[in-house]
This record gives C-alpha cells, sequence and structure tokens, in this order.
C-alpha cells in the first residue's frame, strides 16, 4: 500500500525530487562559477540563497501546475510550461534579492544565471524520463507499425503510439505529399507513397495503421496493396474531442462507401426546418436513419410509427424525447394510423414502412402484399385528407421489372403515388438500391459466417448488388424530396454495382481469414434477380443534383388502380393479378434470363 501511487504521493515525490535537484544544481553553479574551488565566504550564505531560489521554485511550480503533470505523459507542452515557471521563479529571485542584497552577499550572480540552465536540465530529465524509459524498454512489446497518410492529426498519433496509448510502436510514415518526404515527424522518418513496399520489406512491419483521408476506392487499392505485402492487420485512426485517438478495424463500408458530392444540406434543412414529420417504419434500418436525420435538420416535432415494439423502442432511445413522440402503429390498421394523423398533423410523411425480405415475402405472399400496400394506400389517403403538404414513399430497385411479390408490391406503390388524387398534398416516390448494413443487408450475414469460422454462403458467382451507406441514402432521399413538386418517381444514383462474391471476398480478407473460410454459392433463391436495375430506360432525367433522377410517370386511371388491388388484396391466385397490375412482372429470375436471351436471339 505504502508504494501505490496517488495523487498526494506524486505530488510529495516531484516536490523532493525538485528540492534535492535544486540544491544539486545551484551548488553545480557554484562549482563551475568558481572552477571547482568555492572561496569559503561564498558558501557561508549558500543555504540562504539556496532556501529563497527554492522556495520560489516550488511557488512557481505550483502556479505553473507542473506538479500536476502526468510523468507518463510528458511532452513538449510540459516542458514549455516547465520553462516558464522557472523564468517566473527566477524572476522573483532576482526582485528578492535586488530588495534585500546585503542578506544574501557575497552571492557570485552569474551563478544564478548558471543555475537557472543546470535546473532547467535537471528537473526536465527527471520529468521526461520515465516517457524516455516507456519509449525505449517497452517499445520491443509493441508490434512495428507503418503509419499511412500525413495529416495534422499524425504527429499526435505518434505521441500516443510512442507513449504506449495504443499497441503499436511507429516505425515509418508515408506520405501521398512527396514533399514530405526525408522529413521527420516525431523522430519517424516520412516517406514518399511510392515507396511503401520497400518501407513495409526494408523495416520488418507487420501492421498498418491509417491516419490520413482516402476516397473509398483509394482505400480499398490500399488495403490491396498493404495485404498483398504480407500486412493483416490494419486499423484506421480517428481523432476523438478530447484528443485521444480511437482505433478501428476498416469495415467493408469504408471500401464500397460512395459519397456523393452534390449532398445540399441547406437544401435539406430548409425543406426539415420546423416541420412536424411522421416517418413510418421508424424502427427499420431506413427509417431510424430517417428519424435522426430530421432531429439534427431541426424538426419541431417526429412522430414515430412501427409495429414492431422492440425497434421502435431502440430508435426512440437513440432520439431526444423532448421532440419526438413514438406510436406502436401498424400502416396497415387504417382506423389507427387515422387517429395519429388526427392528433398530429403532420407536415412532412416519409413513408418507409414496408416487409422488404425478398424470400420471406416469397413465402408469405398475402402477408406481404397486404401490408405494403395496404399500407402505402393508407399513408397516402390519410396524408390527403389531413393536409400533409408532402409524401415521401421509400420504394426499391426491385420495382424495376421485378421478379418477387416485393419488388412487385413496391411498383404498385409507386404507381398509386403517381396517379392518386392528391389534392393540395405533393406525392414522391424514391427509388435506391442496398444499403450497407441494414438488418436485410447481407454484410451483417457475412459478418456472422466469418466470425463463426464460415463458410460464407453467397447465391450465384455473378450477382450483383448496388450499395449505398443508410446515412448518405436517406440524407439523398431527404434531398431528393426537398426539390419534389409532385407525382415524381425519383431515382438515386447508387454507383456502380457490386458482385457479391467480391464483397464477400474483400470481408473475408479484412478479417485476415483468406487460408481459413470458403465461399459456397447455394444457388438463387425464390424471386431473387442476379443484378438489380435502377433506370428501366433511357426516358429517365436528370435534376439538378447528379445523384438525383427523375423518371417518366407511368399513367394508370386512378378508380382502375384501386379495383385491381381490391381484387388482388381478395384473390385466392394472386400472381395473376400481380402480372395484370405490373406487365414486366416475371417471378423468377430463370424466366427473367430466357427473355434477355430471346430478345437478343430475335434482335
Amino acid at each position: 500500500m505504502l508504494l501505490k501511487p496517488t495523487f498526494a504521493k506524486r505530488i510529495l515525490f516531484f516536490l523532493l525530487a525538485d528540492l534535492f535537484l535544486g540544491t544539486l544544481s545551484l551548488y553545480s553553479a557554484y562549482v563551475l562559477r568558481f572552477n571547482f574551488a568555492i572561496p569559503p565566504q561564498f558558501l557561508d550564505h549558500f543555504w540562504r540563497v539556496a532556501f529563497v531560489l527554492l522556495l520560489c521554485k516550488a511557488i512557481a511550480f505550483f502556479l505553473f501546475k507542473i506538479y500536476y503533470k502526468s510523468w507518463r505523459y510528458f511532452g513538449l507542452q510540459d516542458l514549455k510550461q516547465l520553462f516558464f515557471a522557472h523564468v517566473a521563479a527566477y524572476t522573483a529571485f532576482v526582485l528578492i534579492f535586488l530588495a534585500a542584497s546585503s542578506w544574501f552577499n557575497p552571492m557570485p550572480r552569474s551563478a544564478v544565471i548558471i543555475d537557472f540552465v543546470l535546473s532547467l536540465m535537471f528537473i526536465g530529465f527527471l520529468r521526461i524520463s520515465k516517457r524516455l524509459f516507456l519509449e525505449t524498454y517497452e517499445r520491443e512489446e509493441r508490434k512495428k507499425a507503418l503509419i499511412v497518410g500525413m495529416t495534422p492529426r499524425t504527429p499526435q498519433i505518434i505521441k500516443s503510439a510512442l507513449s504506449g496509448d495504443i499497441p503499436y510502436y511507429p516505425s515509418a510514415v508515408v506520405a501521398k505529399d512527396g514533399s514530405m518526404a526525408g522529413t521527420y515527424v516525431e523522430n519517424v522518418k516520412v516517406y514518399d507513397f511510392g515507396k511503401l513496399s520497400k518501407v513495409i520489406r526494408d523495416e520488418g512491419i507487420a501492421s498498418a495503421l491509417i491516419a490520413g483521408s482516402f476516397e473509398p476506392k483509394e482505400l480499398d487499392r490500399l488495403v490491396e496493396q498493404l495485404n498483398a505485402e504480407g500486412i493483416k492487420e490494419i486499423k484506421m485512426v480517428s481523432l476523438l474531442a478530447d484528443r485521444q485517438e480511437k482505433l478501428k478495424d476498416i469495415a467493408i463500408e469504408d471500401l464500397l462507401a460512395r459519397k456523393p458530392k452534390d449532398l445540399d444540406m441547406e437544401a435539406i434543412e430548409d425543406f426539415v426546418k420546423g416541420k412536424t414529420i411522421l416517418v413510418t417504419g421508424a424502427g427499420g434500418s431506413i427509417g431510424s436513419e430517417i428519424c435522426k436525420e430530421v432531429l439534427e435538420f431541426g424538426a419541431k416535432r417526429l412522430i414515430m410509427v412501427d409495429n414492431s415494439e422492440f425497434n421502435l423502442y431502440q430508435i426512440a432511445e437513440k432520439v431526444d424525447s423532448l421532440k419526438s413522440v413514438a406510436k406502436l402503429v401498424s400502416v396497415s390498421d387504417r382506423e389507427r394510423l387515422k387517429r395519429v394523423f388526427e392528433r398530429y398533423r403532420p407536415d412532412i410523411v416519409i413513408h418507409a414502412a414496408a416487409y422488404k425480405h425478398v424470400p420471406l415475402c416469397e413465402s408469405n405472399i398475402a402477408e406481404a402484399i397486404e401490408n405494403n400496400l395496404l399500407g402505402v394506400m393508407n399513408v397516402i389517403d390519410l396524408s390527403v385528407k389531413y393536409g400533409v403538404k408532402k409524401v415521401v414513399n421509400i420504394s426499391s430497385d426491385k420495382a424495376v421489372r421485378p421478379t418477387n411479390v416485393m419488388g412487385a408490391t413496391k411498383r404498385i406503390g409507386e404507381l398509386y403515388a403517381q396517379n392518386v388524387e392528391n389534392g393540395e398534398t405533393e406525392i414522391v416516390s424514391v427509388r435506391f438500391g442496398n444499403v450497407l448494413g441494414s438488418s436485410g443487408s447481407v454484410v451483417p450475414k457475412f459478418k456472422e459466417q466469418i466470425e463463426r469460422g464460415g463458410p460464407v454462403t453467397v447465391t450465384h458467382p455473378e450477382i450483383t448488388r448496388y450499395f449505398m451507406l443508410i446515412p448518405e441514402a436517406c440524407q439523398l432521399v431527404l434531398q431528393a424530396a426537398a426539390i419534389a413538386k409532385g407525382g415524381e418517381l425519383f431515382i438515386l444514383d447508387m454507383g456502380e454495382p457490386v458482385k457479391i462474391v467480391d464483397l464477400a471476398r474483400k470481408m473475408i480478407r479484412l478479417y485476415g481469414k483468406e487460408q481459413e473460410i470458403d465461399i459456397e454459392f447455394t444457388g438463387l433463391r425464390p424471386g431473387e434477380k442476379l443484378y438489380e436495375e435502377l433506370l428501366i430506360d433511357d426516358a429517365e432525367c436528370k435534376t439538378r443534383y447528379a445523384s438525383i433522377y427523375v423518371a417518366k410517370s407511368t399513367e394508370y386511371p386512378i378508380e382502375a388502380l384501386r379495383k385491381d388491388i381490391e381484387a388482388l388484396l381478395n384473390a385466392e391466385d394472386k400472381m395473376e393479378i400481380l402480372k395484370k397490375i405490373v406487365p414486366e412482372f416475371l417471378r423468377r429470375e430463370t424466366d427473367r434470363l430466357k427473355e434477355i436471351h430471346s430478345s437478343s436471339t430475335r434482335s
């Protein structure tokens, strides 16, 4: 217990150490001043000088909080404070000496100047000694790391690594800016990015810390290159608000994310700020993110509607309870949903509630049709009835030439939104592809399979999908809604499609388990397409935002559509009526492939 460090013990230790070192430095100054032969008359008042000088130092050190500094983390800024504390202490001593010089004399005045330098050296070395010890003798226990990227925070990352905050020892830095090559940062050499492979081999590096900012494609290529050089342990570094570093594994989202360059935050804020917004499916992947986004953009009130108690509870815990209301209501229950509209009178409604999992919808056709179609009809009809200014219907790329029930219901929802009598309400649909990390995404499934030891299951070697990060997709949805006039079908630019097998390989590689985990192909599931489409033909038009397109409207007399939907809900054989409403609906991907083959043969 006696040796256990405490705040009081640390102050006492440094106080006693400073008194000893201060005395030693003053005596050394006398020795140097008199060339190792101090005249006896100057020694008579030595202790008077030492007492006053040490008292001035102790007071100055307390005032400059030198005794409150951590020994382990003592750095350059702390050394500057120590210097200023010395300046203050010696200035005070000089003033005392001038006021009472007879009490000190004889005193060699030049010895005080020498003592200033020696004291700063002795006490400064004591303060920095623990850090030097840790950096010298503990470095062998840490992994040699390459820091990739030269940014203003790189020196802070190196400091944290050198002081043992993170279990890596920086051996080199590689920077994209070639002008930095050959320089040193915190005594770590900076190399040109082109020499990355050579540096890894020469330094025997086994880990990499990515500190710079890279576009997803750049990051993907960098990870590929590091993996090719045998580096499997790769971390991304972010600097937290308290200047501490956070290390995280590279996620597949970091490699596949595409960040739209035309996000218009002002347009979104103008659209959302001060409005009462109702979000259906508020507990889902898209709905929950939209809830968070609209509050961040200044919504006056948020009404969250969901039929899942657990999902609704989760999102309610994450948002401001003073500005939000959680309503446990199914969108297919018109009467209960009507009471929500009557009470809260929303300005904007975002309809994200739907059954979206393709295989489940294929095995529960009646339930999928009822939930998805009654949901969109109830939300739109009640919005029109209660004077909602704008309704945003969230659709899917699976609505394009659908091969499954979910996609067909989404297409019917688009048709209803385009053709319903809207009164003063502007009704728009927004269509986009898969979002990374959503509850129905393959990413969580692959993660679970990899962590379990494999195999990773992919339905087909040629299957492709579009991907976008959830926050970016939701922001683009709000941006599209902001420019909508009513009746549009907006399509988000999802970039290039990604092969699912390539996605699986990347994830396995990120886990460093290429030799351990196999990929198995299980065959297309009912209703699953080899590839998704966002644009049907060349009739789509660009908006003022490159990431948002607007599709050509499809006319369908609303009374006929309502009758067809009613017949669909009541029919025993729902497939025939689905095909009547959505003529391009082909139940299975095999049918779609046959159609493509026959079309190419005819042409």
